[in-house]
């Protein structure tokens, strides 16, 4: 089978032909319809060997984490594998975050904490840039009807979005409510649908490029502005009587850190979800707002991805995806590099 693979530390990927996988014990063949790309992956291609290694990743391995699908087989089955009950031809998406299901932060469902959480499809282990790919059977959610070949995001970008979401909610449960989204890519219009399905907030949302910005009017947000300037922070709380109760920053710059915190009222709730390595080079002790509960992630869990399923089911969740063919996966990852997409691309190896 064809295969986007990255075959060397600091090498591009390339398409290379391996042998398609044989599932093992609780495990399952799946037939990928499409993968999301990602940022991330744009990280991993340029990761130095040492950090790779260090995180117990080893060469070659297949990109893509994203990934919907259809079953073809299974492995033999342990009683509990068997419980679970999909079937062949079923449609399903692949939980992204890799996670043992032993340890003592997996049975409190902080799946993100595991140790096992580092590597995983996509990075380290072959992933779904192929026209097939092995999973645990604990892996797979169901989607019913849903198309797999466009639902790959939702097992990353929106079960990310569905993380902070579920986590702020309790500060956004009043019409009088508000909440900033800063940032309108993948993961900020996810959060935006998200949002107005779970909360009765009004929900702000920031970005420069007023195609997003009319996009996240479409998927839910109340109100847009541009930035992330000097200017946001008191845009924000003029645009909330004197400021937001929760901020979700998916972009994760200084600017956008500095901005979020001071357009916060106290007792708030600040989530950075983007990982673009900012710094708030300023007293903590003075800037943070007061009271406030501030964290931080990486990744979801099982119980983010099959929300996110379900509410795409009940037509909560629109999925803004464009679609490219295997053979076009390079220049596909051009344009995410360039910031010239307004939601997602998934790659269809069948295509």
């Amino acid at each position: 089978m064809t295969a986007y693979r990255l075959v060397e530390w600091g090498h591009s990927p390339e398409l290379t032909y391996v042998p398609i996988p044989v599932p093992g014990e609780d495990e399952a063949l799946v037939a990928v319809a499409g993968n999301g790309l990602c940022h991330s992956d744009l990280t991993m291609m340029s990761m130095p060997g040492e950090v790779g290694s260090a995180l117990g990743w080893h060469m070659p391995f297949t990109l893509g984490h994203e990934i919907g699908g259809t079953i073809v087989s299974f492995g033999p089955l342990s009683a509990t594998a068997s419980a679970e009950q999909f079937t062949v031809g079923q449609a399903v998406v692949l939980v992204s975050a890799n996670s043992c299901g032993q340890c003592a932060d997996c049975n409190r469902g902080m799946e993100t904490l595991c140790s096992s959480a580092t590597t995983g499809r996509g990075y380290g282990r072959d992933g779904g840039l192929a026209e097939f790919v092995v999973a645990p059977v604990r892996d797979l959610v169901a989607i019913g009807h849903v198309d797999p070949g466009r639902a790959g995001p939702l097992t990353d970008a929106a079960a990310t979005s569905h993380h902070a979401v579920a986590r702020v909610a309790k500060y956004l449960q009043s019409a009088d409510s508000s909440v900033a989204v800063l940032g309108a890519g993948g993961l900020g219009i996810f959060a935006c649908q998200i949002l107005a399905a779970l909360t009765p907030a009004r929900i702000l949302v920031v970005d420069r490029d007023p195609v997003r910005r009319s996009l996240a009017q479409e998927r839910g947000a109340h109100q847009v502005l541009d930035g992330i300037d000097r200017s946001t922070a008191k845009a924000l709380r003029e645009a909330s009587d004197g400021g937001v109760d929760v901020v979700i920053d998916v972009i994760g710059t200084d600017d956008s850190i500095i901005a979020g915190m001071r357009s916060m009222r106290g007792g708030g709730s600040f989530a950075l979800v983007g990982s673009e390595g900012g710094l708030l080079p300023k007293s903590w002790f003075s800037n943070f707002p007061q009271e406030a509960e501030i964290f931080t992630f990486q990744g979801s869990t099982r119980r983010d991805v099959a929300a996110v399923a379900a509410l795409l089911g009940q037509g909560a969740v629109e999925l803004d995806v464009e679609v490219a063919a295997l053979s076009e996966v390079t220049a596909a990852y051009e344009r995410l590099g360039a910031g010239s997409l307004t939601g997602r691309i998934v790659v269809q190896p069948g295509r």
